[in-house]
């Protein structure tokens, strides 16, 4: 039978691969949005914000929130360290 920690582990490690797979897509992909952009309306100097800053901004806030997930958040960790606390306590 495998150990708690060890599955808490395993997930976290995908976590963390999925987040770096999404990022390098994230980059990649607005890169060519940001080209795009570039080559057709970019070099005539319109005024205005680009369209590909609102890709960003919504794609980037899934992002951060997958970021926060794998590398901030340890909700499990922190239930067990809050119960140890309550059981002292007792």
């Amino acid at each position: 039978m495998q150990n708690p920690n060890d599955q808490r582990l395993y997930k976290l490690a995908l976590q963390r691969a999925e987040f770096r797979k999404s990022l390098y897509s994230y980059v990649i992909v607005n890169g060519f949005f940001w080209a795009i952009w570039w080559f057709t309306d970019g070099q005539k100097g319109n005024v205005g914000l680009p369209w590909p800053i609102w890709v960003m901004l919504g794609w980037g806030l899934g992002l951060l929130k997958q970021f926060y997930d794998a590398y901030q958040s340890n909700k499990a960790h922190r239930a067990e360290k809050e119960f140890e606390r309550l059981k002292n306590r007792q």
